[in-house]
């Protein structure tokens, strides 16, 4: 059973950090592209960053230069780093696996994320 948990998610003041992790299981973690999305009312999910296989990442706009996105696949834990945080970064943050050469997908159930001014 493929299971993706995510946690690290909590109310914080703007300017502050919070460092999101997701741990993985029942997959080849290493053969899985991953990525963290956001999704807030009324919005289409969104996707913040993501890593390859080969550690290639990219990321949206509106966090450059402030998130950053990594894995340790001998941890099976994608993590998501994210600083100078603004009220716009409230979300449930979404983990997602990719599974390389195979159309499968699988999403975690999401943290929230409260960044308050």
């Amino acid at each position: 059973q493929v299971q993706l948990v995510e946690s690290g998610g909590g109310l914080v003041q703007a300017g502050g950090s919070l460092r999101l992790s997701c741990a993985a299981s029942g997959i080849i973690f290493n053969l899985n592209h991953m990525a963290w999305y956001r999704q807030t009312p009324g919005k289409q999910r969104e996707l913040v960053a993501r890593i390859n296989t080969g550690y290639a990442t990219n990321y949206a706009d509106s966090v450059k230069g402030r998130f950053t996105i990594s894995r340790d696949d001998a941890k099976n834990t994608v993590y998501l780093q994210m600083n100078s945080l603004k009220p716009e970064d409230t979300a449930i943050y979404v983990c997602n696996a990719q599974r390389i050469l195979m159309q499968r997908q699988y999403w975690g159930q999401g943290t929230q994320v409260t960044v308050f001014s």
